[in-house]
């Protein structure tokens, strides 16, 4: 339930604090003061896209603050919704606050004084209110909406939910399917990728092969040198006379000679050893140095005739080696892509005719139950409509089947006729507003029970009505005020005259200033008196009428 809102600077409101009750809340005042402004507030709060002309002229931000009481059905609703966003919710008073700020910059939303995204805050509205426009009569007119009032009623929101997920889940695996197929290489592509992996294969390059061979190339290439060199210093180190192997054994005796006259040098004898172990092996290293390096003719060319091949890969594939690679990886993937395509296409088939054949599957039964409801659905808006003035009137519907899609396979089609001895025909061709008011209240009387949405906000539900159809209008809202709270802004005296508390919206000039404000009337008989003309058989009949209502 609504229970306060708090206006700052939204059109002509400059401030306005309101205390809002159970029952049946009604906002009246002169054409043009403000009354639906603000509604038009609660639509800003709720998330609803507007501009910077709601900022009220002069004024540099705008905001609207409201305190609602979440009933206990739907308190576990809004904690797992707020869980998600880390907001705290006390689930034992159910009280709920939002706020929306609005400046030249762009607009925040708060939920329990955090701040949150629109997305959140719309969740949380949409079933904290429901909100009727006068525009929303017209969408009565859409087959979609009368379907989804059905599903309402039903109880087949659920079943319709689970329809819209698989078919999120078949849009996303045909999207998925569309996508490897126009990823796949076609006939020639694949040719040129074949080829491309023969040669390749046939070459068969390793890693860092080019730099590898380079060196080895190139040493060939200058072998008598490095040859030369790594004999001369073989024999500086170990093979010429007095070499430095040598000259380490004379060290390594005159050692002995100094251990022996107890100079204590084994620590020296042992390092000696090291240095003389250690020239050996870069001996040895040097002469394998030389042989390596001491090709014949044919290996070299061989190691030419193999630096050209990878080369040509290079040049063809690379531009580096590891580039070569990676084309030749990427190359071998979209080949076995190519080759598996047709196991692949078959595991898409499957996979969509599955889901298929669960979303059929859905979609029976859910107009299954459409249909079991259906009958129960029309009888009670029908007596809903003869009390609110379609005494003779008939309401059917019809469905017809379609493709399974979100909302399911049927085409539903409200039906009415207002007078007897005129057919049904749809609701589409209902030219009346009074007419399509009066429907939608009814709807939304039936709907009442099926719905846990506590507030429910009527915008002018009482347009192009009169008479004794106003009166029942009025009892009609009156009897809605008792199971949730009802807020309704009205232009009719014995609509408004039922209301548990009345709210006046008056516009007033301050200073060459326009301002509207909101006040709560502990007697609305000036009021009603006002709205049937305010002459005296007008007053007289406002206290008649209030005196009429209040014995019922």
């Amino acid at each position: 339930m609504l229970n306060y809102l708090q206006i700052d600077n939204y059109a002509l409101i400059e401030h306005s604090e309101i205390e809002f009750f159970p029952g049946f809340n009604v906002i009246t005042g002169e054409s043009g003061a403000g009354k639906s402004i603000m509604l038009g507030a609660l639509a800003f709060l709720t998330g609803e896209r507007t501009g910077q002309n709601v900022l009220r002229a002069g004024a540099a931000r705008c905001s609207v603050s409201a305190i609602f009481t979440v009933p206990e059905s739907l308190r576990k609703n809004a904690a797992e919704l707020l869980e998600g966003s880390g907001i705290e919710f006390d689930t034992g008073s159910g009280e709920l606050s939002l706020r929306r700020v609005l400046t030249s910059s762009g607009s925040r939303q708060f939920v329990n004084d955090q701040p949150c995204s629109a997305k959140l805050s719309g969740a949380l509205a949409s079933f904290l209110i429901d909100r009727q426009r006068v525009n929303e009569q017209l969408s009565l007119q859409l087959p979609a909406r009368q379907l989804e009032l059905l599903d309402r009623c039903a109880g087949t929101l659920e079943l319709r939910s689970q329809c819209a997920a698989l078919c999120g889940k078949l849009r996303d695996i045909c999207r998925e399917r569309e996508a490897f197929q126009q990823s796949l290489p076609n006939e020639s592509e694949a040719d040129r990728l074949k080829l491309m992996l023969d040669e390749i294969n046939a070459v068969s390059p390793e890693e860092n092969e080019d730099e590898l061979l380079a060196d080895k190339f190139r040493m060939a290439s200058n072998a008598r040198e490095i040859i030369a060199a790594s004999e001369g210093l073989v024999q500086l180190l170990s093979e010429s006379e007095n070499s430095i192997t040598d000259q380490l054994g004379t060290v390594f005796r005159k050692l002995d000679d100094l251990n022996r006259l107890g100079a204590a040098c084994d620590e020296l004898s042992s390092e000696c050893t090291v240095i003389q172990e250690g020239i050996e092996h870069l001996a040895r290293e040097l002469a394998d140095l030389g042989a390596k390096v001491d090709l014949d003719p044919e290996e070299l060319a061989a190691i030419e005739t193999r630096m050209g091949d990878i080369f040509t890969l290079k040049r063809r594939y690379g531009p580096s080696l590891e580039e070569l690679f990676i084309n030749r990886d990427r190359a071998a993937e979209e080949l076995a892509r190519y080759d598996a395509a047709a196991a692949t296409a078959a595991e898409f088939k499957a996979r969509i005719d599955t889901l298929r054949k669960e979303l059929e599957d859905l979609c029976c039964e859910l107009s299954a139950k459409r249909k079991e409801a259906v009958k129960g659905f029309l009888t009670q808006v029908e007596e809903k409509l003869k009390f609110l003035g379609f005494g003779k009137c008939r309401f059917e519907a019809e469905f017809t089947p379609c493709e399974p899609g979100p909302s399911g396979a049927d085409r539903f089609e409200m039906l009415f006729s207002a007078n007897a001895g005129s057919p049904v025909q749809p609701l589409r061709k209902i030219a009346s507003s009074g007419e399509l008011s009066r429907l939608m209240l009814g709807l939304k009387t039936v709907l009442a029970d099926a719905d846990d949405v506590p507030t429910v906000i009527f915008d002018e539900i009482d347009m192009n009505i009169g008479g004794e159809t106003a009166n029942a209008v009025g009892e009609e809202l009156h009897n809605l005020g008792r199971s949730r709270q009802i807020i309704s802004i009205s232009h009719l005296a014995q609509v408004a005259a039922r209301a548990d508390h009345h709210f006046k919206v008056s516009k007033h000039t301050d200073e060459g200033i326009v301002r509207s404000g909101v006040e709560l009337l502990k007697d609305p008989e000036p009021e009603i008196a006002r709205m049937l003309g305010n002459t005296p058989a007008a007053r007289k009949h406002a206290k008649e009428l209030l005196k009429e209502l209040r014995s019922v």
